[in-house]
């Protein structure tokens, strides 16, 4: 395991260095220009981290490829809470071997449930269920109240990701503490 992430990380590296290179030497510099405020008071530039007036695009292509692989770490990171943290111990005893569970849509005559655990229920799963189900509304009400308002301090953005983050991470909790854990045997002809 620890290798095959080595390789991923040279891989990367290996990728993002040529392209952020061409993006801090290729693009010849250009004028700003500027938003008239005297016609609107929009700044769609401020926010609460400095950003550069202009991206090449290449410089947006390093961005989005930094993003992704971002996505993908905290995808494997939230598999890996799902699927550690909060399912039973190998040493759990399972609730049926065999079958003797009965799921009628699941069970057929080539697929059976070889090993059921109910959901642990914990006081953890609520109260995280709970915290991240306020910190969405909060979010909501923030970016409702951004854009009926008009406060024009532009963190749509900001309240949109938190937003769906937390949305998100509710799921994940959900499935970690709230669904039991079953594993389905399937017969399959290979010829």
């Amino acid at each position: 395991m620890r290798r095959n992430t080595i390789l991923i990380g040279l891989l990367i590296t290996a990728v993002l260095l040529p392209m952020w290179y061409v993006a801090m030497h290729g693009e010849p510099p250009s004028e700003e220009i500027a938003i008239d405020e005297s016609v609107s008071d929009i700044r769609p530039l401020d926010g609460p981290v400095e950003t550069p007036n202009k991206l090449s695009p290449s410089q947006v292509g390093v961005i989005v490829w930094v993003a992704l692989f971002g996505l993908v770490g905290v995808l494997t990171a939230a598999h890996q809470f799902m699927n550690r943290a909060v399912r039973p111990p190998d040493d759990a005893e399972p609730v049926t071997d065999g079958g003797t569970v009965s799921l009628p849509w699941l069970d057929t005559e080539n697929r059976w449930v070889v090993e059921y655990h109910d959901a642990s229920d914990a006081i953890e799963g609520l109260v995280a269920m709970s915290g991240l189900t306020v910190l969405s509304i909060v979010f909501a009400a923030l970016f409702t109240g951004e854009y009926l308002t008009l406060a024009r301090t532009q963190y749509f953005g900001l309240y949109a990701t938190g937003m769906f983050l937390s949305l998100a991470l509710s799921t994940v909790a959900y499935y970690a503490w709230f669904m039991p854990h079953v594993e389905v045997a399937e017969f399959r002809g290979h010829e």
